[in-house]
């Protein structure tokens, strides 16, 4: 099978290399100290399709498949991992109003989405629930026009500068009786407390707690029918599973590049540190990991657009890409020696953020045991 890039394919990525060297290389030392984003870099990324790119046109999109999705994410993820994951934490609710509003919904949180005039999240995880989402405990009661929300999340992308998010919780009603569905909440009609939660990893994408006290929210903010949200959710991780790969692919080239421009230019005992025979090996372990990464992430994404099950190959991308992106990071921090831990240097930076992808979307772990069930079908989850 064969992944190279059509001509329309690699015209569009020489065009984001250039604006991400152009526009958004400079900003990124600030921002990653100040723990801030640029968001007016969104907008302008539109042009490139990052911005509701996989919608049909008459939805506002591009109709992109998902292997010219996964090269933008890889390039994405090659200028920072932070704003690889801002462009996903904005996607999701884009897709999810795009696929499951109505019309009013559509017109009042999709259209600005689509426009960057509005900034979201996603709230799935809290306090005692990660990975198993089936065991989420925030809940919605119905009270006759509006569902009262009570709960915390944590680990919320973006919570610390949206306007809105999409809240998934369990939902109590004359039609259902503690099933999930998911709301949107917007944070001037349905105020909720937020706390900023600093983390060692991608540290400008506002990471927050989110805590809903007797928050009421309007029962046309319902998306889609209530108790439907599990089902949905576990579609739509196969995707997202394969867009924290590639951006662990571009992280990870990223961090080879700088390795081999430091190997040939840096020198040690009169000739280039490149010369020596571990430095090579180190540069070679990390070429065969990007190589083999991308060519993972890059089947998983085929797999999506076949339409068949992707479920086995996209766990398997999200597992091996994430791992291998912190071992080329790790080996490139070596290469780099005592200039690598500089903040002044990007290598500190990329190493820091490519720890943060094995764990979101289902952790390394939970992959193993994903793929484990493919192959034995036998469940080790308990």
């Amino acid at each position: 099978m064969s992944f190279t890039l059509d001509a329309d394919q690699a015209l569009l990525r020489d065009s984001i290399r250039r604006f991400m060297k152009s526009e958004v290389a400079p900003l990124i030392a600030k921002h990653d100290v100040e723990r801030s984003f640029p968001f007016e870099l969104l907008g302008e990324l539109a042009q490139f399709g990052y911005i509701g790119g996989r919608l049909p046109e008459a939805e506002g999109g591009m109709g992109m498949d998902q292997l010219t999705w996964a090269m933008l994410m890889e390039e994405a993820g090659y200028a920072w991992l932070s704003l690889r994951t801002m462009l996903n934490i904005t996607n999701g609710p884009i897709h999810k109003i795009a696929v499951e509003g109505t019309p009013e919904q559509k017109e009042r949180f999709l259209k600005p989405l689509l426009a960057s005039q509005r900034r979201c999240f996603t709230a799935i995880s809290e306090p005692g629930t990660g990975s198993n989402i089936a065991q989420i405990q925030t809940r919605a009661d119905l009270k006759d026009d509006h569902y009262v929300l009570n709960g915390r999340k944590l680990w919320i992308t973006n919570g610390a500068f949206a306007d809105f998010g999409i809240v998934v919780a369990r939902t109590y009603s004359a039609d259902c009786q503690g099933q999930l569905s998911t709301f949107l909440v917007e944070r001037e009609v349905s105020p909720y407390e937020v706390r900023r939660v600093d983390t060692m990893v991608l540290r400008s994408t506002g990471t927050a707690e989110l805590n809903f006290d007797n928050v009421k929210v309007p029962r046309a903010n319902l998306i889609g029918e209530e108790g439907s949200a599990l089902k949905r959710m576990l579609v739509g991780l196969d995707s997202a599973r394969v867009n924290i790969a590639m951006g662990a692919v571009g992280a990870a080239q990223s961090a080879l590049d700088l390795s081999i421009d430091y190997a040939r230019t840096r020198t040690q005992f009169g000739k280039p540190i490149g010369s020596f025979q571990l430095v090579q090996k180190l540069i070679v372990d990390m070429t065969v990991r990007v190589e083999a990464a991308r060519a993972l992430g890059l089947r998983a994404a085929a797999a999506l657009d076949s339409q068949h099950d992707a479920r086995m190959a996209c766990s398997i991308a999200k597992l091996y890409a994430t791992e291998a992106a912190h071992e080329v990071a790790s080996m490139a921090l070596q290469v780099h020696g005592g200039l690598g831990y500089s903040t002044d240097y990007p290598i500190e930076r990329i190493f820091r953020d490519t720890r943060g992808g094995t764990i979101p979307e289902g952790t390394t772990e939970v992959q193993t045991l994903i793929v484990g069930r493919e192959i034995l079908g036998m469940s080790a989850i308990v």
